[in-house]
């Protein structure tokens, strides 16, 4: 999946290495959105720092481990989908995903994940995806329950995040619940 259009004016493009500028332009502008619940990209403080980024998506893709996909709205970056630590033997894999805070509502999320989800059951034949979101985000919660995942349960106190630890809700969808929702 090296680009796919999933609604008017929205796509999904492999990252590479000319979009570093524009990565780091969008994880800037919306830095103190994102450190409400995602830290880790707080770590991209420099242009270096998401080319490093995209090469090492580039080598998780080349080593079938994972993918990272911008989502494209009007020809603008406006976030990042991806799926990560496949696990070949169980066929599963995880999803993530996060959206400049400009483009929140506009149901990017929720076509993206559609899109990269049909082609995890269809394409790369896998039998499970797990989404896991601050239970205390809810847009993010709000996604996996639109498309049909199941939510397993609740992790405590599972993520640190500054002084405190959040709780992580997991959402499953098995290949053939997504056939059902598809049909």
């Amino acid at each position: 999946m090296l680009s796919y259009s999933f609604a008017k004016g929205a796509e999904l493009r492999l990252l590479v290495h000319h979009h570093a500028e524009e990565l780091f332009a969008l994880i800037d502008r919306n830095r103190a959105f994102l450190r409400q619940w995602l830290p880790e990209w707080d770590v991209q403080k420099s242009l270096d720092d998401c080319e490093a980024l995209i090469k090492s998506s580039l080598e998780q893709l080349a080593a079938n481990i994972g993918f990272t996909l911008g989502i494209w709205s009007e020809g603008r970056l406006a976030g990042i989908i991806g799926a990560g630590r496949f696990d070949w033997e169980n066929r599963s894999t995880n999803l993530g995903y996060w959206l400049g805070e400009t483009y929140q509502g506009k149901g990017l999320v929720t076509g993206a994940s559609r899109a990269v989800i049909d082609y995890l059951f269809t394409e790369l034949k896998l039998r499970r995806i797990e989404i896991r979101c601050a239970t205390d985000n809810p847009r993010s919660c709000a996604i996996p329950k639109r498309l049909g995942f199941t939510k397993e349960g609740v992790l405590r106190q599972a993520q640190a995040f500054d002084a405190r630890y959040l709780d992580i809700e997991v959402y499953g969808l098995l290949a053939e619940d997504w056939n059902r929702v598809t049909e």
